[in-house]
């Protein structure tokens, strides 16, 4: 209580600002965004694809499979998203340049409250006591090395302790270095991450349902492919939750 009332104190004498523009916020409790910024972001809503959960335009309906799920079922059970993520550069949008400064301006402080976000956003899309395990995608050591930090795990540690559950940041491997995703097209995203990870041999999932968390869900070739790694050691499940999702 004492606490709760003295963060109160001092977001009145020092208001938070917003992620993106630094504006100040007053009057929002838990939020990051301004209202302005906020309106720009399109949160995920039903319906969605109940496998992906990519949103359909037309928002009338019940959520059902779409065409890739239908055509090709993914290997992990359920994925979902807080919001929408632009797929073209958008420099106006706020999510995508927070996002951007996150991972390639090596704004770590930026981590926890994203992480927040998403463990807040998303709290109620899952049975989240289900999981046995939260797992961040993994980084080769290559790349690692060169940004510094692994984004999914810091947010994965936030929704863990939101989540209160366990978070394994070294269960699943980046075995093979693979270049950047962004320029490829959908097919060759899968072709590209094809056996690019492993299981840590010393860290068994037998029987385990999995929560693997990553910051943004693209084609979802990446999710997919660590989802496939660990169905295949013996995961009884995986469900992917990301901050946002292109659509």
């Amino acid at each position: 209580m004492l606490a709760a009332r003295f963060s109160r104190a001092l977001d009145w004498l020092y208001p938070p600002r917003c992620r993106s523009c630094r504006e100040r916020i007053f009057g929002q409790d838990e939020d990051y965004f301004c209202r302005s910024c906020r309106e720009k972001i399109r949160l995920i809503s039903h319906p969605l694809c109940s496998t992906c959960g990519r949103p359909f335009l037309d928002t009338r309906g019940e959520d059902h499979l779409c065409g890739a799920c239908l055509a090709h079922p993914p290997c992990f059970q359920k994925a979902r998203a807080w919001a929408c993520y632009p797929g073209e550069e958008n420099e106006g949008h706020p999510l995508r340049e927070v996002v951007q400064r996150f991972k390639y301006g090596r704004k770590v402080s930026l981590g926890k409250p994203l992480g927040r976000l998403m463990a807040r956003g998303c709290s109620g899309l899952f049975f989240e006591s289900h999981f046995d395990l939260v797992i961040p995608v993994p980084l080769h050591p290559k790349r690692l090395r060169w940004r510094g930090f692994n984004q999914a795990v810091i947010l994965a540690r936030e929704v863990g302790r939101l989540w209160q559950l366990p978070m394994e940041p070294f269960l699943l491997l980046r075995s093979r270095e693979t270049p950047p995703q962004t320029q490829l097209s959908e097919e060759e995203r899968k072709k590209n991450m094809r056996r690019a990870f492993s299981l840590n041999p010393a860290k068994p999932v037998d029987g385990k349902r999995l929560l693997l968390v990553d910051d943004v869900y693209t084609s979802g070739a990446t999710v997919n492919e660590c989802s496939r790694t660990l169905i295949r050691a013996g995961a009884k499940e995986v469900c992917v939750l990301t901050l946002a999702r292109t659509v």
